[in-house]
């Protein structure tokens, strides 16, 4: 077996699901599974959709006519007629939506958060399946939710992988072409949850490891990993090999093209990883196996925005020792603060932070009260792997830098911008 994986870029459009279908032409449909994500920017309409309904905005059902009105205009462009059985599936899920909306009393945002943005995948995948059987692709949809277990973490769910695997290898036959969603499975109440932002890519590692699969293809608009992304940093570099340790810090440091929990699995089982792009399928790409480092040897640069410099010091000047230090990171994952840089010196603690979760604020209040807190919102971390004194002079010029920390391998910087 071999897993496909197409990001939403590959789908926002009647054009990119025709092409999708040429590369499963081109590069064979047998034995494969395919995991597909919510077409175009379907996830961030969705998130939007989700705040009006908290909001009890007004706009909350134009929003949603104008994300059904967006997938009808794809099924128009690639079906003759509205009596297809597409059509029926997306008036299907749409409906399906508006029920929970209409009958929901959760008050937990990232339990509703899971229940509506599910949908983005099942319309996607459902519309994906029918247009390949249109063109005589053959193939199987499976709904992931009946597939991955998982814990009730809603919008960060932990996979139980024993379980997993089993119900995975109980519907998923050699020979056959199978579409499933990335990004979703449930709970042990068939409650959704998800995996993650941009977790489409960890599914894919999911069932490839399930499946002992020979290896796992992910499709993007680039050519590859490249050694930073191009649209911040100009004269980007091809990667054509880096190892699974390589790849790991990469992704730890926010690298986009890879999600941080997909390598783990793949590694365990030595299953290469290939990073392609869907306008060049022949093309090589880059593989990420058994290697040694990275080649060509380049400096790599990622940069995460929107991130939190929080800097703490003790009310009485005392020493900044472990049992301050245990204390905050409990703190921190109480209120799922995720952590992407750490500076300490005797009397204070500095750390970079991600608030996906909108809990920083709420965070720091507490933290007022036993310590000194000093804090920069709209933060960048720029990180350089592999760096030179040319690379550091490129990101340090013209830019106001907060913090920084080197070593052996790696430089990081966090900016004002």
């Amino acid at each position: 077996m071999q897993v496909f994986k197409f990001g939403g870029a590959s789908v926002k459009d009647a054009e990119g699901v025709q092409n999708v279908a040429r590369v499963m032409q081109l590069m064979g449909a047998e034995n494969k599974v395919m995991v597909v994500s919510a077409m175009g920017k379907t996830t961030n309409a969705l998130e939007h959709i989700i705040d009006l309904y908290f909001a009890k905005d007004k706009m909350l059902h134009q929003a949603i006519s104008d994300l059904k009105d967006y997938h009808y205009s794809i099924l128009n462009n690639l079906f003759e007629t509205k009596a297809h059985p597409a059509y029926t599936k997306l008036n299907y899920f749409m409906d399906e939506l508006e029920v929970f909306l209409d009958r929901n009393k959760s008050p937990n945002y990232d339990y509703v958060y899971d229940q509506i943005v599910c949908f983005g995948e099942l319309i996607s995948t459902s519309l994906v399946s029918q247009y390949l059987k249109s063109v005589g692709i053959k193939n199987t949809w499976l709904d992931c939710r009946n597939l991955i277990d998982t814990d009730d973490t809603y919008r960060d769910a932990k996979v139980n992988w024993k379980r997993t695997q089993t119900k995975i290898k109980a519907h998923v036959d050699a020979g056959e072409l199978f579409i499933t969603q990335g990004f979703i499975g449930s709970d042990e109440n068939n409650f959704t949850t998800t995996l993650g932002r941009e977790g489409s890519d960890y599914t894919a590692a999911i069932f490839a490891y399930c499946l002992d699969a020979e290896n796992v293809s992910i499709w993007k608009d680039v050519p590859g990993v490249l050694n930073g992304d191009p649209n911040v940093f100009k004269d980007t570099v091809l990667l054509n090999k880096i190892s699974y340790e390589e790849a790991i810090e990469l992704a730890f440091y926010g690298a986009s093209v890879i999600h941080p929990k997909t390598l783990q699995p793949l590694q365990q089982k030595e299953i290469p990883l290939f990073v392609k792009s869907f306008y060049n399928p022949e093309n090589a790409g880059t593989a990420v196996q058994r290697a040694s480092l990275i080649e060509p040897l380049v400096p790599c640069y990622i940069v995460k925005k929107n991130l939190v410099l929080l800097s703490l010091s003790a009310l009485d000047f005392s020493f900044f020792v472990e049992e301050n230090m245990s204390e905050i990171f409990a703190l921190f994952h109480k209120y799922q603060i995720k952590v992407d840089l750490i500076q300490n010196s005797a009397i204070s603690f500095s750390v970079c932070v991600d608030n996906k979760f909108k809990n920083i604020d709420k965070l720091i209040e507490f933290l007022k009260a036993k310590f000194k807190v000093t804090y920069n919102k709209g933060v960048s971390l720029y990180t350089i792997r592999h760096f030179d004194q040319d690379a550091i002079d490129r990101i340090e010029k013209d830019k106001e830098i907060l913090l920084k920390q080197t070593t052996r391998e790696t430089i990081q910087f966090v900016v004002n911008e």
